[in-house]
């Protein structure tokens, strides 16, 4: 469980000011995920002070967006060769 201090709660209120103007999300301090929610908005913004204080958030919170695996797929090595660039499969 997160302990909500004065710093967090001034990032979120800030936040939730923004997300709500900038992408219609009406995200409440109560949600279980309100945190993780405001992260994630924040990471698709187009503005680069939402993202930074998405990321200022996830400092004060100790809570980060999970990471994204890609499937290893191929990819055209130079000279128009074929590499396979994930793992060996028996």
């Amino acid at each position: 469980m997160i302990e909500f201090n004065k710093a967090i709660l001034d990032c979120m209120r800030e936040l939730r000011r923004r997300l709500r103007e900038e992408q219609a999300l009406d995200i409440h301090f109560q949600q279980n995920d309100a945190i993780l929610r405001m992260i994630s908005a924040c990471a698709e913004s187009a503005r680069e002070d939402t993202r930074s204080l998405g990321q200022r958030l996830s400092e004060l919170s100790g809570v980060r967006l999970p990471q994204v695996v890609q499937e290893p797929s191929y990819m055209p090595a130079p000279g128009g060769q074929r590499q396979y660039a994930g793992p060996l499969r028996g």
